[in-house]
């Protein structure tokens, strides 16, 4: 068999390689390009088999391409190997430049790794030049920034031999043209999915702005638009038609107002602070007719990566009829169902609202009486008296009874001494019905709720609109009143009584009932109970004070 000469078998792989190599540069796509890395190597560098194993973004490698022999592309596509795993062998064997040659007295400890291999069936090699079925050759595929991005592996040479020195020139030299086609095609694929990716958001862009005109104007709840900052921070700018139904308000008015210029006073701080920090409040709107309407707001801020906040998405929620279920349910756990009176809990509440744990403060050279009557002198925490001409501090201040929370606005509760004049206090007054029990045994529970209620309309006339009346229960009612002297007070309680006393007209027949009266100072160091069960005490001193006939009015 005649052997070519050495200079025509060079030649001859160089003009198969350069066609190969322009070939590189007509693949239209990153697969395209992939899958004409690995065709070159069989068609022109004299390996029966190849593949190209690509880096992916999460860095392990995956087998993109084969070429060669399908059996192999039918067990190795797709497959994938750890970046450990290939590092690994690009450190093993020989470097025959960039170049990595592991030979098959080497590369047995990589049998049972993670990087998919396909190894032909052929004979045991007879000379150290003889390529052996399990030796292998990689050409790793750098970018020219030294980033990896994939590796050549070539199996079978045509001749049956390890690859000389212009074999492996010519595989190094195709490998970094591979390398420059493979980066190329992988800048066009990336703006290829960047342009896609543009196309998509600019239409799903367009599409939720739709979405989003249609949602906003067709929502069955208010829905706003109000700007961030600036001299027209709050301003409306956008308003949905059922905004403008729920206030009875035209968009055309609304948009010269901010959502303060229409809310309840009381609830202007609710609203800065939900327009400040986003997230929801309840609070009141004002309508077109003066009316006010209880909305729930939800506040989301519309934020630019460049320019931060720069609106605010507002949806209007009309709570009104929930508020009102929400009102009634209170007044009904808070109020008596009978008389419509605050009941006991809610006496305790308003009456604990007005104390606080720290014990009445007292006036320096002044004496005062507790709740008993008892005098006792001034005298500080540990005991020691106050002189003429000191004062308290901190009187105005103190941790209320009811919440158990510092209140610096507080006002403390200090039963008047009895010897100054014009002091004022919180009396409350303790009413026990006289004569009931047998309005009750003579008539029926019918015409005794009757009474109760008229008892209670009778002792609600006869007060201020800032004082309380509350029904403890049965036939006993209370009576808060504060800024009263005790003179005041001795007043309210007979005029009460004689408030009570006239005839109560039910079912045609007239009944009549007397009351007895007690009257009780609430202190700060005192508990509602306390305060309660001392007017209460009061109460029956007077009632065993007056003899039946005298109490008994019907």
């Amino acid at each position: 068999m005649e052997t070519e000469s050495e200079p025509y078998v060079r030649l001859a792989s160089l003009r198969r390689l350069h066609l190969v190599v322009a070939q590189l540069s007509t693949a239209r796509s990153l697969a395209d390009t992939l899958q004409t890395v690995a065709d070159g190597v069989v068609d022109g560098l004299g390996f029966e088999i190849a593949a190209v194993n690509l880096v992916r973004p999460e860095g392990d490698l995956v087998v993109a391409a084969v070429a060669g022999s399908q059996g192999a592309e039918a067990m190795m596509a797709g497959r994938v190997g750890s970046r450990p795993s290939w590092e690994r062998r690009l450190s093993m064997g020989e470097a025959w430049g960039n170049l990595r040659f592991i030979p098959y007295t080497e590369g047995w400890v990589l049998d049972d790794d993670d990087v998919p291999q396909w190894h032909s069936a052929g004979p045991a090699p007879q000379t150290s030049d003889d390529w052996h079925p399990m030796d292998r050759l990689f050409a790793p595929l750098y970018a020219s920034d030294n980033e990896l991005l994939g590796v050549l592996s070539v199996d079978k040479p045509r001749n049956g031999r390890r690859p000389g020195a212009w074999g492996r020139e010519a595989l190094q030299l195709y490998s970094s043209q591979a390398a420059i086609a493979l980066s190329n095609a992988r800048l066009r694929s990336n703006m290829q999915r960047a342009l896609v990716r543009l196309e998509r958001e600019q239409s799903a862009l367009r599409a939720s702005e739709e979405s989003f005109r249609q949602a906003f104007e067709y929502a069955p709840s208010g829905m706003a638009v109000a700007e961030m900052g600036g001299d027209q921070h709050g301003r409306l700018i956008r308003i949905n038609d059922a905004l403008c139904r729920l206030l009875g308000r035209p968009a055309s008015a609304m948009r010269r107002y901010s959502f303060s210029d229409i809310v309840h006073p009381e609830d202007i701080g609710t609203l800065l602070r939900t327009s400040a920090e986003g997230g929801r409040a309840e609070l009141r709107l004002a309508r077109r007719d003066g009316s006010y309407v209880w909305v729930s707001l939800r506040n989301s801020v519309v934020a630019d990566t460049a320019d931060g906040p720069r609106f605010l998405l507002t949806h209007v929620e009309d709570i009104e009829d929930r508020k009102r279920h929400e009102l009634q349910l209170a007044h009904r756990a808070s109020h008596d169902s009978l008389t419509g009176l605050p009941n006991s809990a809610e006496l305790r509440a308003r009456l604990n609202s007005r104390l606080c744990a720290r014990p009445t403060p007292v006036i320096s050279g002044v004496m005062h009486t507790d709740l008993n009557g008892e005098g006792g002198a001034d005298r500080d925490p540990d005991g020691a008296g106050f002189g003429p001409g000191l004062q308290f501090e901190d009187a105005g201040s103190g941790v209320l009874a009811s919440t158990g929370m510092y209140d610096p606005h507080h006002t403390h509760a200090v039963p008047p001494t009895g010897t100054v004049q014009g002091e004022k206090g919180l009396a409350v007054l303790f009413c026990d019905l006289d004569g009931f029990k047998s309005i009750n045994d003579r008539f029926g529970h019918n015409c005794g709720d009757a009474v109760l209620v008229e008892v209670a309309r009778r002792l609600s006339a006869g007060v201020r609109d800032h004082d309380t009346v509350a029904r403890m229960g049965g036939d006993e009612f209370v009576v808060l009143t504060d800024g009263v002297g005790p003179a005041e007070a001795q007043d309210l309680a007979v005029r009460l009584r004689n408030a009570i006393i006239p005839p109560i007209r039910v079912d045609g027949r007239a009944v009549r009932v007397g009351a007895s009266f007690g009257i009780g100072w609430a202190g700060c160091g005192m508990t509602a109970e306390e305060v309660l069960q001392s007017a209460d005490q009061r109460m029956y001193v007077e009632k065993r004070s007056r003899s039946k006939s005298q109490r008994r009015a019907g």
